[in-house]
């Protein structure tokens, strides 16, 4: 499985699909950025919730590389249609950490965070551990979502297209504060605001159960999906 993952990725790379959402992530960024200095947590939380588009779309991308053939004899390599979907998603999560830490250090580079400026900020080393976490966890339900997105479950270019946006737009608009279910999503918008003020440790355990809880109903379902398709 190692082998499977180790050629999605060089597939990935080596074919310079790669460099489309590195490029994406690194204007958005510097947009972000470039309207001035914030402090740690609300930069690092706003900077995790619009990579979620990205890392989504780039496992996406990933996961459409590999000609139908190349994934069937793939499945038969590896033993099986477990394995072959796991080193996939593996694949695509190994491939979104140089992204997130692309976004962790970006803002110290253009001059894009500022330590505490008034007595009540939070601490910039509890701003910074609120940031690495906001990415970690946002980084699991991308993958989710891009794969569920992906050509292997979608069958075409439109739907899977449709499902990646359908699920950002969700993820947003169930994300606010004003939404009757937010949980159908996840923690993309929640995961930001904990990010803003210092740590509630109620708060982010929550927010990690919600987004590690959904991803593993996505997970199971995209799996459920492709265990049905040859």
């Amino acid at each position: 499985m190692t082998a499977l993952v180790r050629m999605r990725l060089a597939g990935f790379v080596q074919t310079g699909r790669a460099a489309a959402p590195v490029l994406a992530a690194l204007v958005v960024l510097s947009i972000l950025y470039g309207g001035g200095q914030a402090q740690a947590g609300e930069a690092y939380g706003v900077s995790a919730a619009v990579l979620f588009g990205v890392l989504a779309w780039q496992t996406k991308i990933l996961l459409d590389v590999e000609p139908d053939v190349q994934r069937r004899l793939g499945r038969v390599a590896v033993g099986g249609a477990f394995r072959e979907t796991a080193a996939g998603l593996l694949a695509a999560l190994v491939a979104g950490l140089p992204v997130v830490l692309i976004a962790l250090v970006l803002p110290w580079v253009v001059g894009g965070v500022t330590g505490p400026q008034q007595a009540g900020d939070p601490p910039l080393a509890e701003g910074i551990a609120l940031g690495v976490w906001a990415h970690l966890l946002l980084l699991l339900p991308a993958v989710a979502l891009g794969a569920l997105a992906s050509r292997a479950v979608s069958g075409q270019a439109a739907r899977g297209l449709a499902v990646l946006v359908g699920g950002l737009v969700l993820a947003i608009v169930l994300g606010l504060k004003s939404s009757p279910a937010p949980w159908l999503m996840p923690p993309v918008m929640a995961a930001a605001r904990e990010t803003v003020g210092g740590a509630d440790l109620a708060a982010v355990a929550l927010a990690t159960g919600w987004g590690v809880a959904w991803t593993g109903i996505v997970i199971v379902f995209y799996a459920r999906m492709r265990l049905t398709r040859p």
